[in-house]
């Protein structure tokens, strides 16, 4: 076979063959591993084995969600100065603790974690979703000079997969098709300078997840070994005509084998919602999130290692709000509720609460008047008029980073526990115990017994962690 078509069949036989291959291929790290002892002795003190992050994309409103305040009531002509929260508050299981309504389910199991009010984010000048989302899932500002890896892409490189029959970096929920930032997405969704091969595992669809651990349609099982026999023979020549460094070849040779390792192994079947029992598929069928946090639950009880659930970024969707804020909350409070709440219980009666760690975050929050910090605005991006005379302005539109609210189950976290406060009154900004995504982080990594100057060596230097390797994590948190 010439260099050429070796060369072609080498970039597509992935694709052609199979879905899942496409999620583990790998390209040339570009990093070393470092602080090994450090890394060693993480892995004796951790609290948790399993991340789960819910990623709330689009920007959530704190005070509309797990920091209510003073609740005003739609009425045209109302002055948009006077809207602070426009749903009722609710009792929790957390004496004195309320949240806001259309959260009821999550309200009644919030004994089991902690609540974080104060999380600050990151000055970024004019706020783009993207570079705030850049910000936090990799903990490092856009732009950086070197390609900065996403949480779960350390999580993976530090503590490897917990079930190795299972990628360890799962990505589910999110699309590119179709999303006018689908490239400001994938910058963050990577494995940055550890290399291709700690990319995330993407299934882009939970209710079709089963698709991504089985041939294409029409292709046998048998056929598609021996399609992957010729590939990986390809893969071994090509070294020596060098279309691929040695690297790259092993990484590649290990995204076939990990390949079929999944597709033959039992954990394969955590894929199939259809297997799940009715009563149970139904608790969690409220939503796209919401099989997906079925799928992560599935995944986790197979020894996942670290899993994102994400309600989907795209522009104008989901809880970027930037019209109807109050009618497109009800709706998205119903599509997370259950699923949040089934997934915390159904781990504790599993057993697994104690040694997973759930979070939920989102990029920033949101208010009805101020753009970014009280302090540090940035240009308005949303019209709102200083009267309401329409329902669609009722609600909270504009980017505010001063605080937004997070929260932790499981893991070691404390229970029934609450961090932080913010201002009654406008600007509802961070007035104890602020937080920012370095020291978020920090514990994140804390709990997954991974130190916060864990680094890698990229060009003779090494890339920490956490920023410089000085997060501190919030030992307050921790039972």
């Amino acid at each position: 076979m010439s260099s050429l078509s070796r060369r072609h069949f080498l970039q597509n036989a992935g694709v052609a063959s199979s879905a899942f291959l496409g999620s583990l291929a790998a390209g040339q790290p570009l990093a070393q591993r470092s602080f090994a002892a450090e890394a060693a002795r993480a892995k004796l003190d951790a609290k948790a084995d399993t991340l789960i992050v819910l990623w709330m994309a689009g920007g959530m409103a704190h005070t509309e969600t797990f920091d209510p305040k003073r609740y005003v009531p739609y009425e045209k002509g109302m002055k948009a100065e006077s809207v602070l929260c426009t749903f009722p508050s609710i009792d929790t299981a957390i004496d004195g603790v309320k949240i806001s309504q259309g959260l009821e389910k999550t309200a009644a199991i919030l004994d089991r974690g902690t609540l974080i009010r104060t999380h600050v984010l990151g000055d970024l000048g004019h706020i783009l979703h993207s570079r705030h989302q850049y910000h936090w899932h990799t903990g490092y500002e856009p732009p950086q000079t070197v390609a900065a890896p996403h949480l779960g892409a350390w999580i993976a490189h530090a503590r490897g997969p917990n079930n190795p029959a299972l990628p360890a970096f799962i990505d589910i929920g999110q699309r590119y098709e179709g999303n006018g930032e689908a490239e400001e997405l994938k910058a963050f969704q990577t494995g940055g300078c550890l290399g291709g091969e700690y990319n995330p595992f993407r299934i882009p669809d939970p209710s079709q997840a089963v698709n991504v651990v089985r041939p294409p349609a029409g292709m046998s099982r048998e056929r598609f070994r021996r399609r992957f026999e010729a590939y990986r023979k390809l893969v071994k020549e090509s070294t020596a005509g060098r279309e691929l460094s040695d690297a790259q070849r092993d990484a590649l040779l290990s995204s076939v084998d990990n390949a079929h390792k999944l597709m033959d192994s039992p954990a394969s079947q955590a894929f199939d919602l259809s297997l799940e029992p009715k009563e149970s598929y139904d608790r969690y069928n409220v939503s796209k999130f919401g099989l997906g946090c079925l799928l992560a639950r599935r995944l986790t009880e197979q020894g996942a290692r670290f899993i994102e659930v994400t309600t989907e970024y795209g522009p104008f969707l989901q809880w970027d709000t930037h019209d109807n804020g109050h009618t497109r909350l009800a709706d998205l409070k119903r599509q997370i509720d259950a699923p949040i709440a089934q997934l915390v219980l159904d781990l504790e009666a599993r057993g697994l609460l104690n040694r997973t760690l759930i979070v939920l975050a989102s990029e920033f929050s949101r208010d009805c008047l101020v753009e970014g910090k009280p302090d540090k605005r940035v240009p308005d991006q949303v019209q709102q008029p200083p009267v309401i005379e329409d329902l669609k302005f009722y609600g909270m539109h504009r980017h505010f980073t001063s605080a937004s609210s997070v929260l932790l189950f499981g893991g070691g976290i404390k229970k029934g526990f609450l961090y932080g406060k913010t201002a009654d009154e406008r600007p509802c900004t961070t007035i104890e115990n602020p937080i920012n995504v370095t020291d978020l982080h920090a514990t994140l990594y804390r709990a997954m017994g991974i130190p916060a100057d864990y680094a890698v060596n990229v060009e003779q230097r090494p890339f920490y962690v956490t920023v410089d390797g000085k997060g501190k994590p919030r030992e307050a948190l921790f039972a």
